[in-house]
């Protein structure tokens, strides 16, 4: 019969974060597949757990992932934890998850603490819609698509970033969104050091310019204000002459009445102002 994989969550952190059922899947599990093995250590020695480690990491999981599904399919059961937090958020772990299930492994994960949520709930930002972004991509491109998404999106976006890389990555995030969104700037969660700091994004690059970064840092920012999106939405209609704009919807099926209908709301004024311009432009 096959084994299993479990997904369990560990501290990311401080060590009492940590559920008493992945305590238990982590003494019961036949091996323990970590990311980091010198630093799964620590976590098992504190709680005098004598499983098997197996390295499993973003440079040799093309060569483990067979491994591992081969021994579930034997009927061991992997246990898989990541550096910190949650697997399969920012690591290799979604590449084994797929495979099981490919290879018709049953998985099932064991939540715990995350840093995504952890820093959400931290920042006083809305929470009611978010995306996760983890770390910007290396790749030129693949970062400009980010960057496009981030620049006018209405939710909460959430980064990763390390010390070494955060102001580089904060003068960017200034240029793209403007220097008055506001950001949260969160690092060392759940340690002793932890601190959540809330600026704008010129404060931001300015503080940490001055204060050189230590520790891992989750940057939580402010999602466009509504508001100021219609309207640069409405001044970019403007620089259209209205005969323009009319035509822009005529083109596209609709009688004279929709266009202007299509043409006050873009503009945000009342249709019978679009009416009386346009017999103004006639005569």
């Amino acid at each position: 019969m096959a084994g299993m994989l479990y997904l369990c969550a560990t501290p990311i952190g401080n060590l009492e974060d940590v559920t008493l059922r992945v305590l238990r899947i982590l003494r019961e599990a036949d091996i323990i597949a970590a990311e980091d093995t010198r630093q799964t250590i620590k976590l098992l020695n504190h709680y005098e757990i004598k499983t098997p480690l197996f390295s499993y990491h973003e440079h040799n999981k093309k060569q483990k992932t067979p491994v591992l599904v081969e021994r579930m399919l034997a009927g061991e059961s992997v246990a898989l934890v990541t550096d910190a937090g949650t697997p399969a958020i920012s690591d290799p772990g979604e590449d084994l998850v797929r495979a099981c299930y490919e290879a018709g492994i049953t998985v099932t994960s064991l939540p715990g603490a995350a840093a995504v949520i952890t820093a959400l709930t931290l920042s006083g930002m809305s929470a009611r819609r978010f995306t996760f972004e983890g770390f910007l991509p290396s790749d030129k491109k693949e970062r400009e698509s980010v960057m496009e998404r981030f620049r006018t999106t209405l939710c909460t976006t959430i980064f990763y970033e390390a010390p070494h890389r955060l102001v580089k990555t904060l003068r960017y995030f200034c240029e793209a969104v403007g220097e008055d969104r506001n950001i949260a700037v969160c690092k060392e969660l759940t340690k002793k050091h932890e601190r959540a700091r809330m600026f704008t994004m010129r404060e931001a690059v300015e503080y940490f310019e001055e204060n050189e970064p230590k520790g891992e840092y989750v940057l939580v920012v402010q999602g466009e204000d509504p508001d100021k999106l219609r309207e640069d939405e409405r001044q970019e209609w403007k620089q259209m002459s209205l005969s323009g704009h009319m035509e822009h919807y005529m083109q596209q099926g609709m009688d004279k009445k929709e266009a202007m209908k299509a043409v006050a709301r873009d503009r945000g004024v009342s249709k019978r102002e679009i009416y009386a311009a346009l017999l103004d432009q006639k005569e």
